[in-house]
């Protein structure tokens, strides 16, 4: 049974896991600009998958910091479950992030194309609301909130037009190399699928907050 959000208000606050929620929400953006960084100043694929696999080791670190602090504590900021899906959701952030710049290594991609750039510019956006929105739940900003996940939701449907298009043009460019149309499409997926991540971190978000409102 969920404990009723005044009983919760009279608890001694365990900031910790705000604090834990912060953090990966700050390294998921922080993985984002990393990724910006291969179409901004030109750094190759593999130094930016060197940047990305650090920031990767330490989300890793931060849920299983979450974990054994859940696993000591009796009474939470709000439901254990909430807190574990949150940390996982936001963890995946980083780790999709990780495979989009690995894929990039692996077909060999050395720059990325137009719409890949736009991608990687509209993710970098929703990690930065997504990290302003997991900061809210603090100080129980939720109208706020509300507001960061509208924004997130009309970044992902972004993010979904550019993909969209972009796999269109390929299957509809005749000249187009075979190997040239895989290796991009599954590029493109995989920024689209990240953007989808922060889209359904906004989800977890907004039902937090209407459950703690």
């Amino acid at each position: 049974m969920e404990m009723p959000q005044f009983m919760r208000r009279l608890l001694p606050k365990e900031d910790r896991f705000f604090t834990m929620l912060e953090s990966l929400g700050t390294l998921a953006h922080e993985a984002s600009t990393a990724l910006v960084k291969f179409k901004t100043v030109g750094m190759a694929a593999e130094d930016v998958r060197a940047e990305i696999q650090d920031i990767e080791h330490r989300g890793d670190r931060v849920v299983q910091e979450m974990e054994a602090a859940l696993a000591k504590t009796v009474m939470t900021p709000m439901d254990r479950e909430d807190l574990q899906r949150l940390a996982s959701q936001l963890d995946d952030v980083i780790d999709l992030t990780n495979v989009v710049v690995r894929e990039c290594v692996l077909f060999g991609v050395t720059r990325p194309t137009a719409p890949m750039s736009e991608l990687i510019d509209t993710f970098a956006e929703a990690t930065r609301v997504l990290a302003i929105a997991v900061a809210r739940l603090r100080n129980h900003e939720y109208e706020a909130l509300f507001e960061e996940v509208r924004l997130i939701r009309k970044l992902e449907k972004d993010g979904d037009t550019i993909f969209r298009a972009a796999v269109s043009g390929l299957f509809h460019d005749d000249a187009i190399d075979a190997k040239v149309l895989v290796r991009e499409k599954q590029v493109l997926g995989g920024l689209e699928h990240a953007i989808d991540q922060c889209d359904h971190v906004a989800g977890t978000l907004s039902n937090i907050a209407v459950k703690l409102g």
